[in-house]
């Protein structure tokens, strides 16, 4: 699958096939420098920084532009925020999540628990890891601010588990569910079947697909650490990649000017990541 952008309100995504003519894609690290009279500098910087991404277009097709148009001037989106999946990102799973690292206690901003006794707690290191003691136990990953992380039907989405589960025992699950966060279906690999690694699966979204979770199951007794998973369009995740995130953005900046040969058009979009919806 072409490594395109997919951009839209959860459920309504759009695939914009044409490459776009500047794409910036900077995080604002926020950073303080405060010189003492003796020269020492002190710097403060929150732990979150904020991603903006401005894209623009030469020629856009009528159909893609008028799309662009719709999201900024939010008709028929509504007030909610935006889906973007950059296809620069390699990892769609949250930095700190991708890295197995949390600030709230049990990590439940991350992930959750089902299916027998697991339980979850940070390690000398910092370090988020399943103690599990039940091999039919799993842990689900939490996206911030939907149901899962937003795909399309027919969409390609791979999933590799935490470094260092063991392919043997290991189930790699992804499920799918509607634009109204009910469970669809879901599609799992385990050691087992003898075909595809344990911890890895490449599944196709299927119809009615808005979000997908991904879940891990240990399949045995231990205590598995969190950090250097991926979920990532395409075939080929990457263990320990940097975690891109897939935030909720909302439009800031928009321009339309009319392109030759009409009626093709320039257009300009700049967008914030956002925390909640935007009003």
């Amino acid at each position: 699958m072409a490594r395109n952008l997919w951009i839209g309100a959860p459920g309504r995504l759009r695939e914009i096939r044409q490459a776009a003519k500047s794409w910036e894609r900077t995080a604002e690290l926020n950073v303080t420098e405060f010189k003492a009279l003796e020269g020492r500098v002190t710097t403060f910087a929150p732990t979150r920084t904020v991603r903006r991404l401005k894209l623009s277009f030469d020629a856009l097709e009528p159909a893609d532009a008028q799309h662009l148009a719709q999201l900024a001037r939010r008709v028929g989106t509504g007030r909610g925020p935006l889906v973007v999946l950059d296809p620069v990102s390699v990892n769609l799973l949250d930095p700190y999540q991708a890295a197995g690292q949390s600030d709230v206690p049990g990590g439940w901003d991350h992930w959750f628990t089902m299916n027998g006794d697991i339980a979850l707690a940070r390690n000398a290191d910092a370090v988020t890891t399943a103690d599990c003691q039940d091999p039919a136990a799993a842990v689900g990953w939490v996206h911030g601010t939907w149901a899962g992380w937003p795909v399309a039907p027919g969409m390609r989405v791979s999933w590799l588990l935490p470094a260092g589960w063991d392919p043997a025992t290991a189930t790699a699950q992804l499920d799918w569910k509607a634009a109204d966060g009910t469970y669809l279906s879901t599609g799992q690999v385990t050691g087992s079947t003898g075909q595809v690694t344990g911890t890895t699966l490449t599944a196709t979204a299927p119809a009615g697909a808005a979000f997908v979770t991904p879940v891990g199951r240990p399949g045995a007794i231990g205590l598995f650490g969190l950090a250097g998973a991926c979920l990532t369009l395409g075939d080929t995740p990457v263990a320990h990649a940097l975690g891109d995130g897939c935030p909720a953005m909302a439009v800031t900046a928009y321009s339309d000017v009319p392109a030759r040969p009409l009626p093709y058009r320039n257009i300009s979009v700049d967008l914030v990541e956002v925390r909640r919806a935007a009003l």
